[in-house]
């Protein structure tokens, strides 16, 4: 199978769709699944997390219990290998909820198209006001809106 990003989409959604509501009972949030080729051959990356962060057996248990579902239904065909983590304290930011659990943090913003000039917006997350995520950054404030997010993460390091 040829990996094209409309092959690795759908692949994406498939396993989002299998794997989310496993996650979802453990207590825990699928962040970000990423499938795709890598040197050592095919990759699909889990993120996890949960209040407190996520541990070494949280990410054993769902490693496990995802690699099962997914070999049961055969929703990854051919050899992959599965990681499964947590998304560290730069974690990526994916949901309109996301950027309001963790309004007051520092984040880094990359956008698809120049907003003001810029594509990179570091600052502290005011939360969101409809369809756009505020920071303020310095004396300026910036409202993004959200379908020219490229990238956003927490900015801790």
């Amino acid at each position: 199978m040829v990996l094209n990003k409309k092959n690795k989409e759908q692949r994406v959604e498939v396993v989002r769709a299998l794997i989310e509501p496993v996650v979802v009972y453990a207590g825990m949030e699928l962040i970000e699944v990423e499938y795709g080729r890598e040197p050592s051959g095919v990759i699909l990356r889990l993120t996890i997390d949960k209040p407190g962060g996520v541990t070494m057996d949280d990410c054993s248990d769902i490693s496990r219990l995802a690699g099962d579902l997914l070999d049961a239904k055969d929703s990854v065909p051919g050899l992959y290998n599965l990681e499964v983590s947590s998304p560290g304290i730069n974690r990526p930011l994916k949901k309109k909820d996301d950027f309001e659990r963790f309004a007051g943090q520092k984040v880094l913003i990359k956008t698809r198209e120049l907003i003001d000039g810029c594509r990179n917006f570091k600052g502290i997350l005011n939360g969101t006001r409809d369809d756009f995520i505020v920071i303020s950054s310095e004396k300026t404030v910036f409202s993004i809106p959200f379908k020219l997010v490229a990238k956003a993460r927490l900015d801790i390091i």
